[in-house]
């Protein structure tokens, strides 16, 4: 049986709390809709969701062991890939609350190999693991708030997970840069690209526990 765009987007708006790719922005729309094309065409090749997952998580796992610009294509693949997985398992029907747990679970772990590779290049170890902190408690205030009973994903904040991608990977590319331009100018780019996640994680954990709260004060 083959998964229609409409079929397809009624089934990732069940995945991600309610929100509708297809009234969503252009960009976001596009995005879901490469996504879905290329799950078609990875289901269409027998490849498993679990398989997209496992691969995505390899590349990250490489993120702190090269140097900072073939890091942040490492960090891109891996962004593509965690895109994949779930494209996959709707597409192909295959999609679980087990699966939803490892893929969960492998997003934080990458993001823990991305914010190592920043530490590997000069970024002060407390300011990494304020960042990782931050990040992972925006994600377990909202698994808890479901479980809490609000509906959704409460509001789209500024630290979800598209904007660790993007300041990862960007990160990294700067870093890289910075230190082939002037030797030593990677360090405090380091720094700045961890304090950029730690703010706007920061931000976005706001956003969340506000909208927590309106969805379950009594």
């Amino acid at each position: 049986m083959t998964v229609t765009w409409e079929q397809y987007a009624a089934a990732w708006s069940a995945l991600h709390g309610g929100f509708d790719p297809r009234t969503a922005s252009p960009v976001v729309r596009g995005w879901v809709r490469l996504a879905y094309r290329g799950g078609r065409l990875l289901a269409s090749l027998r490849v498993g969701p679990t398989a997209v997952t496992v691969a995505g998580l390899l590349l990250c796992a490489g993120v702190p062991f090269v140097p900072p610009l073939a890091g942040a294509m490492l960090v891109l693949l891996a962004g593509i890939a965690d895109t994949l997985d779930g494209a996959v398992a709707v597409v192909a029907g295959r999609a679980t609350r087990l699966g939803f747990v490892y893929d969960s679970v492998a997003d934080r772990l990458g993001e823990l190999a991305w914010l190592g590779a920043f530490w590997v290049a000069g970024a002060p170890g407390w300011l990494v693991v304020t960042g990782l902190a931050v990040s992972w408690l925006h994600e377990y205030v909202r698994a808890r708030a479901a479980a809490g009973g609000m509906d959704g994903v409460g509001v789209v904040t500024m630290g979800e997970r598209p904007t660790r991608v993007s300041v990862a990977a960007v990160g990294l590319a700067v870093v890289g840069i910075a230190g082939l331009v002037q030797p030593g100018w990677d360090r405090p780019a380091a720094v700045v690209a961890v304090t950029v996640w730690s703010v706007l994680s920061l931000i976005g954990l706001g956003q969340l526990l506000a909208a927590v709260r309106r969805a379950l004060i009594d």
